[in-house]
């Protein structure tokens, strides 16, 4: 069986096909859309008509290469960018006119339900307690647990565009002044969080998403060419380093540095403070960088046979339930 996700985020459209064998999503073929959704916001977040037209064209361009490749109808979904702006149906409905496809937008939550799920299947069960960060543009994910899925999964509006965007100058260097209230505001919105985290102890920390795979090649980490099974990890120390080479330069030089690319240049500074500051506040002193994410999640949900939570309107999709016993939302200590 021939599988496929569609992923409409802040800077792609990415279209993942995999060949569901031995209960795991096998890599077949891969393509993106660069679109840099980012820059097509209003100051109401709303995504105006030419950002609207290019996502209906680079999502059926998407479902047009899954079928030549011989996959069922792709899971497509969208991430903060699409769910959190205001004309979310009008762009929802227009995909749909336009293509025939129905986009889901998933709850931040459900995010980091699937993005742990991926990364517990990764990591395997020697990994013990697990916790998971994943940044994304608009927002970040925390997850942690002791099983297949996990224990509790919130979503924060500390993603490192929007941050850059509400707290950072953009192109230019950032002044000392810019870097100690986005601490602040990062600190204040991780304060809870954390302390779970910490009266948790994961045996083990993982992070998933392009910024920290960016962030983690910035400090030394093999190179994407090596391949995912190379290990890879980024230390607390290393990213205070790099949060400070990033911040003495402007957004376009940042790009000059190993591992950060172009079109996340200027939100990489924001997304290393967020990723330093969780792993000070977290008590983290090393993360290792998971290959693995949302989108293998979905996959392997699809694999599972587990698709009725998919099912129903293009909006917001319904949280997949736990096997018994689990949880999925934040929970009280126990």
């Amino acid at each position: 069986m021939r599988i496929s996700v569609v992923d409409v985020g802040s800077n792609t459209v990415r279209l993942a096909i995999a060949d569901a064998r031995n209960g795991a999503p096998l890599p077949v073929h891969t393509a993106k859309r660069r679109l840099r959704l980012s820059e097509e916001v209003d100051g109401d977040r709303r995504l105006g008509p030419r950002a609207v037209e290019r996502i209906v064209e680079a999502v059926a361009d998407a479902y047009g290469e899954a079928e030549r490749w011989g996959c069922d109808e792709p899971f497509a979904f969208a991430t903060a960018i699409v769910r959190d702006a205001p004309n979310r149906d009008e762009v929802l409905r227009a995909v749909e006119e336009g293509t025939g496809a129905r986009l889901r937008v998933l709850p931040g939550e459900v995010e980091a339900e699937l993005t742990f799920l991926a990364a517990r299947r990764w990591m395997g069960w020697r990994a013990g307690p697990l916790g998971v960060l994943d940044i994304g543009g608009g927002t970040l994910e925390v997850a942690f647990g002791r099983g297949r899925l996990p224990d509790f999964a919130v979503s924060l509006p500390l993603g490192a565009r929007r941050l850059t965007r509400d707290h950072l100058p953009g192109e230019d260097a950032p002044t000392e002044a810019d870097l100690k209230e986005l601490r602040r505001h990062v600190r204040h919105q991780l304060r809870d969080v954390a302390a779970r985290v910490r009266w948790e102890g994961p045996v083990t920390m993982t992070a998933t998403s392009r910024t920290f795979t960016q962030l983690a090649r910035l400090c030394g980490a093999p190179a994407g060419r090596h391949g995912p099974f190379v290990s890879r990890a980024l230390t607390r120390k290393a990213l205070r380093s790099a949060v400070g080479e990033l911040a003495a330069l402007p957004a376009a030089r940042r790009a000059e540095l190993p591992g950060i690319s172009a079109p996340r240049a200027t939100q990489s500074l924001a997304g290393a403070l967020v990723g330093h500051t969780a792993m000070k506040l977290m008590n983290i002193r090393e993360l290792t960088i998971c290959p693995w994410a949302i989108r293998e999640g979905i996959l392997l949900r699809r694999i599972e046979g587990d698709i009725a939570w998919w099912s129903g309107e293009p909006t917001t999709v319904a949280p997949p339930q736990p096997a018994t016993g689990a949880k999925l939302r934040l929970a009280a200590p126990r």
